[in-house]
């Protein structure tokens, strides 16, 4: 297997003709050519949390959803919220088997800051508001939980802004993510500020009436579920890591979370909202993020010395991807939850840095079994939404994939097993960049991998009066983006290195290559206007990729040709590639079942070329970007301008 530096190193020095990843060359997804991440998975190293020693399902895992936790308002429609320290019991145990606490940045209010933070519930109920006003204050210190890698284009990188962390503490903005939100409060990541609101990003200077941390969220959109996290330039990763991202639900006069709703629909205690993450720990309950020698992963990516300076002792470096070795939920580790034998609504988010899974429901063999081993056959259940909102219909499947960054809404029947079974969420997907294939290769999973199952749920509790009148047929309204397209959008995403010899991974066009966060804006739609996107995916795994500000219909998928050449990367350092002789062969693979509904996320595959249909409908500067966290970071990110 080639691996991922060998696969952008064989692109480089192929001829004119053959410049292609081998993805784009032998046959795409399915084919069983697909080149998937690194050789191996990273190795457990002394120190670390040992994830085969912690606890199952024990924890219980709390519901985003519970009335008690969620946001209270100042007035109706207005809330304060801030980000600062905290410790929390994720139900990790030392080697003794003593829990231990771990710091992190949280949301939260009057000075109680929990990951994930509080939910917001808007809409109709607890009232119809047509906005939500969020004042969002930066309470943190003058020091991160993680280590910052400062030579990134990242909040305090150059002048006229010569700051630092040490000397201005940790800068945030806050991203509604999914929001139909105006450019100001969209969370771009150059609007950010520093603790106390003492400083802010430069972009500030372009708003009228200048800087604000009071945010205006506009609520007559689709019932749907968002989510807010930390979008803080060139630290994203590190912010939302830490802790910074919660649940923002939107209702309306159908899907209103209440009990007897027009569609049948579960609700609470029914409906659970859950956010899966994956980390490492130290021993001692710490955060651990790989940024040195011999850190997991260092070496898949760095692969010559770092110069000093920069990087002193090789480090602190950003690293092309992450994947923990913890699974958690609602920031409980591998935690578990006591149902009825009914259908229950599941809200699932996929809140990882770089991590792709592939769920599936399973009755273990014992109802204390806490691994796989002997469990049954997967489990039937309903699809009948993503990420802005209901699907044109509910469909039923035994495995779902969800990108970084998407949300699914799933129906699960839990009378379909025996009382008093144990029904485990297991993920086959591997622990590596995603290619295409559900089930990962045994290369790319890690040694006595534990993260093939994510949360429990026992059927252990007695069936209440309360009906459940669950029924799929009641789903369905979406229809996609009726409006004309007016224009044709090719993009493309490529990978690189940067200016230390790092893999880089860029956006650009099929034509102009690859570029750089601070070059020209290519991606200018005019306000009001519809667009259908070319997505070209040049590289070897699938990337998630995010518009703010709009939904969109995913319309397709093709494969494609293309010679791939070596470029420099348009205005930024290091070496990139472009595209010439690009060509669709075959015929175009409709957007699947499950993705037919109001999308912010698609996942581009490798070899292929995705095309979405988007009305852009607000001016201002926003932003598009692969949601894996570690790439929106080092460049894989553009300003999307609507004027």
């Amino acid at each position: 297997m080639l691996s991922r530096r060998e696969l952008l190193k064989w692109g480089a020095v192929a001829g004119v003709g053959a410049a292609v990843p081998w993805s784009l060359r032998e046959g795409g997804v399915g084919g069983g050519s697909l080149i998937e991440g690194r050789a191996s998975a990273a190795p457990l190293v002394p120190g670390l949390s040992d994830p085969a020693a912690q606890p199952k399902f024990v924890e219980l895992a709390p519901n985003a959803l519970d009335p008690g936790f969620k946001y209270a308002p100042d007035t109706p429609g207005n809330y304060t919220v801030g980000v600062g320290l905290s410790a929390t019991m994720t139900g990790l145990v030392d080697p003794a088997g003593v829990p231990v606490a771990t710091q992190i940045f949280g949301y939260g209010q009057g000075g109680l800051y929990t990951w994930p933070g509080k939910t917001f519930e808007v809409g109709v109920p607890p009232g119809a508001t047509p906005t939500t006003k969020v004042t969002w204050n930066n309470n943190l210190g003058m020091q991160h939980l993680l280590p910052v890698d400062t030579s990134l284009h990242w909040a305090y990188a150059g002048a006229p802004l010569p700051y630092s962390i040490t000397d201005s503490g940790v800068p945030i903005v806050v991203h509604l993510h999914g929001g139909h939100s105006d450019f100001q409060y969209d969370g771009n990541p150059e609007f950010w500020w520093s603790p106390g609101q003492a400083l802010h990003g430069p972009q500030w200077a372009n708003v009228p009436g200048g800087f604000t941390n009071t945010f205006v969220y506009d609520n007559n959109v689709p019932a749907g579920n968002l989510w807010y996290h930390d979008h803080a330039l060139g630290i994203t990763r590190l912010n939302v890591y830490a802790g910074m991202a919660g649940f923002y639900f939107v209702r309306d006069d159908m899907d209103t979370g209440q009990p007897g709703n027009p569609l049948g629909l579960p609700a609470w205690p029914y409906e659970l909202a859950y956010a899966i993450q994956d980390r490492m720990f130290r021993n001692n309950g710490e955060l651990f993020y790989p940024a040195f020698p011999g850190d997991p992963f260092y070496a898949d990516f760095i692969t010559t010395p770092l110069p000093d300076p920069p990087f002193t002792d090789g480090g602190p470096t950003a690293l092309a991807e992450f994947f923990g070795d913890h699974m958690l939920v609602n920031g409980k580790i591998w935690p578990k939850t006591d149902v009825e034998p009914r259908h229950y609504r599941l809200r699932l988010l996929n809140g990882c840095d770089s991590r792709f899974m592939v769920i599936r429901f399973r009755t273990a063999r014992r109802p204390d079994n806490i691994d796989l081993r002997g469990a049954g056959a997967p489990i039937p259940f309903w699809v009948i939404g993503s990420d802005q909102g209901l699907g044109s219909a509910a469909t039923e499947v035994r495995e779902l994939l969800i990108g970084p960054g998407e949300r699914y809404d799933v129906v699960f029947d839990f009378s379909q097993v025996r009382e008093g079974s144990r029904v485990i969420m297991d993920n086959i997907a591997s622990d590596a960049p995603f290619a295409g294939k559900a089930r990962g290769s045994r290369s790319n999973f890690f040694p006595d991998r534990q993260t093939d199952r994510i949360i429990a749920f026992d059927v252990i509790m007695p069936l209440s009066a309360e009906p459940d009148a669950f029924d799929p047929t009641a789903i369905g309204g979406y229809a996609g983006n009726p409006n004309p397209a007016a224009n044709t959008r090719q993009v493309a995403l490529y990978e690189g290195t940067d200016e230390f010899g790092r893999l880089q991974p860029l956006l650009g066009t099929p034509v102009g290559g690859s570029y750089a966060w601070a070059s020209a804006t290519t991606e200018n739609p005019v306000v009001n206007s519809t667009e259908i996107w070319e997505i070209y995916n040049t590289t070897g795994d699938a990337h998630p990729i995010h518009l703010h500000l709009v939904n969109f219909e995913i319309l397709d998928r093709q494969k494609f040709r293309a010679d791939l050449l070596p470029s420099p990367v348009v205005g930024g350092a290091g070496s990139g590639f472009r595209m010439e002789n690009v060509r669709k062969i075959g015929q175009a693979k409709p957007a699947s079942a499950v993705e037919k509904a109001p999308k912010d996320m698609v996942t581009a595959l490798p070899g292929e070329v995705t095309r979405i249909k988007a009305t852009f409908d607000k001016a201002g500067r926003y932003v598009w970007h692969c949601h894996i966290l570690s790439h929106e970071d080092h460049e894989m990110m553009r300003v999307l301008q609507v004027d």
